[in-house]
């Protein structure tokens, strides 16, 4: 029963007390908000409405009331849709502090029906379930990435030979012993999970039977979807715990800026039917409210308003806290910072750096949305990391053979500089990655001149047009052997690339073992053999690489040293020295010239010295070296040896080289 007056505005959601659960919810506009409660067999049993009104928070106590509740909320007040506003008590709603669900959404056209046509949609919605205790808070753990690894629970997990059973597609599937020693031969030692939070299908996926594979549209931000722990949030908890103690970092890709109930003719799902102008950014065209699409999903998040900033560091902090993960990489973040252009020092980018829990995380951007100005690399400050498209584009345009980028390659290489050398920010504020999730595979990215989605029902209109990518000569999958070691070859110098850049890699799951998705460049609806990893037919000659890769990186601090390259002598040491393949300098006239493909680049400091070469020409290349003994270190090309001789080294065609002073030279 509800208790008169009894309930508390401190903590918003489900709070369990020695007296029952209090409930609490944010709404400026709602005029009645009622929790409904469930039973297990998806029956409302009760509707209590919530009596204490402050500070724009309902809240009730109700009594007798323990764990593993089942409820849902309904509220009540002005239905005006041209107004922002759609109050209906017929839609139930998901409280936006869930922390468990009882089932995945499924879209229905009974959650979009306008009032007057309503029907009760609570057997539709799937119902937060009260969590108890999780454990003991613990703090981040703050250790500088190596290696970012980008994975998908379901992709990765779904064909794993030794994940069995109801284990597969779930994060318990990744507690396998077989899947963390894979991750630790690679070097990975911060994995990034793509989203967890419980989303739904976009609307027009049902009628072509396909299914959100990402999960980058999500309805409740603190519950983890069901299909990826069925059994409730403590299976992110062991999982991180476990991590923790290989020497994992756990990191999660979160989508705070926009929700899954898409446009004002979407499904009512939780924070639209509560209080859909508080939550949401709106614009006023003659005289009616229109959503904001800066996202491109229909709706935008309004984080410059405090019931939505405490929304998002309220739901980070459980992440953090509760659930044992080390940090984040916030999708489309320029919306964190959007009043109603991008600013730097907005107040939802100033609490997450400010926040004594939050700021001690591994944070990364991804500095970009599709919105007006939406495109600010550079501009996130030390605090966060930022993923670096820049990088992507330009040395996939050299390896690709574009003229006029050997300039550009060394720029990207070097840490892109002109990006982040201010603000006492560092080379490994820039994470560099070569494919993620929304593009080619690597693979992919040398087999497929342009993308072929026409499985996603869309025909071939979606995903990125411009890959900057390669098919060595066939489009799509061939039997030509001469092809396929090509292809191999030059993935394997994209890697290398990668690898001896200053930045922190990124690599996505599956490239380090020559994964395809049959030229799909926007795979975001395949759940499917599509995105699933096909580990029996991995090649494992690649994954010694990448391991060996990794590990050469690791050994050589000239490598990774984390400092930007000027070229400047400093205590008689140059750190960087950019050579022609001549054997001389590189001159202004060799930057410009027409044709550059051959580079190096000598590394030095007071404990080490490396020279990388990159020869992207489909010939071998004699380069001459600096003085003094060289050793070969680690080259991309295993089909043939670079060749050391009378002061020069022959390099193999389309390949990197790394070259190492032997120890007493240094």
């Amino acid at each position: 029963m509800l208790v008169p007056n009894g309930g508390s505005i401190a903590h918003l959601g489900a709070t369990i007390t020695e007296q029952g659960i209090n409930f609490a919810v944010y709404s400026e506009t709602a005029t009645n908000i009622w929790v409904s409660i469930y039973d297990e067999q998806d029956q409302e049993t009760d509707r209590f409405e919530l009596d204490v009104h402050q500070d724009n928070i309902r809240a009730g106590l109700v009594s007798g009331l323990t764990a593993g509740t089942r409820y849902g909320l309904r509220a009540d007040g002005e239905y005006n849709p041209d107004q922002g506003l759609f109050f209906d008590p017929m839609k139930l709603l998901v409280d936006p502090y869930a922390k468990r669900l009882d089932r995945t959404f499924v879209r229905s056209p009974r959650l979009r029906l306008d009032r007057a046509e309503a029907v009760d949609t609570g057997p539709l919605i799937p119902k937060a379930i009260v969590v108890g205790d999780t454990g003991e808070a613990i703090m981040p753990r703050k250790k500088a990435p190596g290696m970012f690894y980008e994975m998908n629970v379901r992709g990765f997990t779904m064909r794993h030979p030794s994940v069995q059973g109801p284990l597969r597609g779930t994060i318990a599937g990744l507690t396998t012993q077989r899947v963390i020693d894979h991750l630790k031969y690679i070097g990975v030692d911060t994995l990034q999970l793509m989203p967890t939070a419980a989303w739904i299908d976009e609307g027009h996926l049902p009628e072509l039977g396909l299914t959100n594979a990402w999960g980058y549209n999500p309805v409740a931000y603190s519950a983890i979807d069901p299909r990826l722990a069925p059994r409730g949030p403590h299976e992110l908890r062991h999982m991180t715990d476990l991590y923790r103690k290989n020497g994992i970092s756990v990191i999660l890709d979160v989508v705070y800026n926009h929700t899954g109930e898409s446009d004002a003719n979407g499904p009512m799902l939780s924070l639209m039917g509560l209080d859909a102008k508080t939550y949401y950014r709106f614009v006023e065209v003659d005289g009616k409210q229109h959503l904001v699409n800066d996202t491109g999903t229909g709706n935008t998040l309004r984080c410059d308003h405090p019931a939505t900033q405490r929304l998002i560091i309220d739901s980070l902090r459980y992440w953090v806290e509760e659930m044992g993960v080390s940090g984040f990489r916030f999708d489309l973040a320029t919306v964190l910072a959007r009043d109603p252009g991008f600013n730097p020092n907005a107040e939802m980018l100033e609490k997450i750096k400010a926040d004594p829990v939050l700021s001690q995380c591994i944070l990364v951007a991804e500095p970009w949305d599709p919105g007006p100005g939406g495109y600010a690399l550079g501009q996130f400050g030390k605090e966060f990391k930022e993923h670096n498209d820049t990088y992507r584009d330009e040395v996939r345009e050299f390896w690709r053979g574009e003229d006029g980028k050997i300039g550009a390659l060394a720029g990207k290489v070097a840490g892109s500089a002109e990006i982040f050398d201010s603000a006492g920010r560092k080379p490994s504020h820039g994470v560099n990655m070569l494919a993620v999730h929304d593009g080619f595979t690597l693979r992919d990215l040398v087999s497929y001149t342009d993308k072929h989605n026409e499985a996603n029902g869309e025909e071939n209109r979606d995903g990125h047009s411009h890959n900057a990518s390669w098919n060595c000569g066939v489009e799509g999958e061939t039997e030509d052997e001469a092809i396929n070691i090509a292809r191999k070859r030059d993935v394997r110098a994209l890697l290398a690339t990668l690898f001896l850049s200053r930045g922190v890699p990124l690599l996505q799951q599956g490239d380090e073992m020559y994964r395809t998705q049959q030229g799909n460049n926007n795979a975001y609806a395949q759940d499917n053999e599509i995105t699933w990893l096909d580990w029996e037919n991995g090649d494992g000659e690649l994954v010694d690489f990448v391991a060996a890769m990794n590990k050469f990186r690791k050994e050589h601090p000239a490598l990774t040293h984390d400092h930007f390259l000027t070229g400047q002598e400093k205590s008689g040491v140059r750190d960087v020295v950019w050579l022609h393949p001549d054997g001389r300098e590189m001159s202004e006239e060799d930057w410009q010239a027409s044709g550059g493909s051959v580079l190096g680049m000598q590394l030095r400091n007071k404990e080490d010295e490396v020279l990388v070469w990159f020869n992207r020409r489909s010939e071998p290349v004699v380069a001459r070296l600096p003085e003094g003994e060289w050793a070969v270190g680690i080259e991309s090309d295993n089909t043939a040896q670079s060749a050391l001789a009378d002061g020069t080294v022959t390099l193999t065609p389309r390949s990197v080289l790394a070259l190492v002073r032997p120890a007493a030279e240094t």
